[in-house]
């Protein structure tokens, strides 16, 4: 073995002359968050199932859930569970990876993050008590354990994890002049299974508004309607599974309450709310949309030979969010050019 200029090279290794290791994590690495525009977006997994705790108050409840074969459990950290409120920093790193996936962007599943940019764009406080509860939010998100066999990307796998796997957050000294003790960077690496969604697009974009959502509960009932609802133009769902799949832990006849008081206040974006008989529950779509039905099998199987690889049921979904207009297409048909069109853009 040479030694030249102070290093030695061993393998694809460089080993420093004072025995230092080599640097194993260059910048190419990670992912700057530097889209400011980038539109809201949120994995269908945890849309669909009740993850976060909607509770205001630490929740060290285990959550186990289960449907149509799906099955969750959620163990929480002596921090508690992560909260649906916690769950802005995972949509604001889902858009930033999203938004440079679309512009042909390397992108990695370790994100370097300017606290204020994540604060401003999920319309959160950025005073210093935001900051203080930034850090509790990434606290709770590390330490809410997953154990599930939720398909990501094509892939069901049953496996625990964490919500994210780790994050480091740099702050101004607080001997510092300006701005001591304040936040300067948080670097956050997302877990595999969620990294895994935003590589096959497995996500839906939300409404701006979704962040002016006050009460837990609106944002959870916005998630399962903007999931559930998607192209059509109205969902209707029972009082009692619409109780189960929001992870509400209020008896059902509270939760009836809470739902006729959103009815009355009507702050659920894009979406109305009524009651029906038969404790039903419809949400209708603001303004106007075809309705479609499901796809043939057929057509699912020429959109995987369009675009091989790719979650045919998540592009699905993405269509169906975008709305159509009234025409001479059937579903079928408008649902394949728009796949094709897809597959030239990459």
């Amino acid at each position: 073995m040479t030694v030249t200029g102070g290093t030695a090279k061993a393998g694809q290794g460089v080993v420093q002359a004072g025995g230092l290791l080599p640097d194993r994590h260059p910048n190419g690495d990670f992912f700057i968050c530097d889209i400011f525009d980038a539109s809201p977006k949120d994995d269908l997994a945890s849309m669909e199932h009740p993850i976060f705790s909607l509770s205001t108050r630490p929740d060290r409840r285990i959550l186990s859930y289960e449907h149509n074969g799906t099955t969750v459990q959620v163990t929480p950290s002596v921090k508690g569970r992560a909260t649906i409120h916690d769950k802005d920093i995972l949509i604001y790193c889902i858009s930033q990876l999203m938004a440079a996936l679309n512009a042909g962007r390397q992108i990695s599943r370790t994100l370097t993050l300017k606290a204020h940019d994540l604060l401003v764009a999920t319309n959160r406080d950025t005073s210093g008590d935001g900051y203080g509860r930034l850090r509790e939010a990434f606290e709770r998100l590390a330490g809410t354990r997953i154990t599930t066999n939720l398909e990501t990307g094509g892939t069901e796998t049953t496996t625990g994890f964490g919500l994210i796997e780790s994050w480091e957050i740099v702050r101004k000294s607080p001997r510092s002049s300006k701005g001591g003790g304040r936040m300067v960077s948080v670097t956050v690496t997302l877990s595999d299974w969620l990294y895994r969604a935003v590589l096959s697009k497995s996500v839906l974009t939300l409404s701006r508004d979704y962040f002016r959502l006050r009460k837990p509960l609106e944002r959870r009932i916005y998630e399962l309607v903007r999931k559930h609802c998607g192209r059509q133009p109205e969902w209707r769902v029972s009082v009692k599974v619409l109780h189960k799949k929001s992870g509400s832990t209020a008896p059902v006849r509270v939760f009836r309450a809470a739902l006729r008081k959103m009815i009355a206040e009507a702050n659920v974006p894009d979406y109305e709310m009524t009651e029906q008989e038969g404790d039903l529950i419809r949400f209708a779509r603001l303004g106007q949309v075809v309705e479609d039905g499901p796809l043939a099998p057929e057509t699912l199987q020429q959109a995987r030979a369009l675009m091989p690889g790719a979650d045919v049921y998540a592009l699905e979904a993405e269509w169906r969010s975008l709305g159509r207009q009234p025409g001479a297409q059937t579903p079928d048909t408008a649902f394949l050019g728009w796949v094709r069109k897809r597959a030239v853009a990459g």
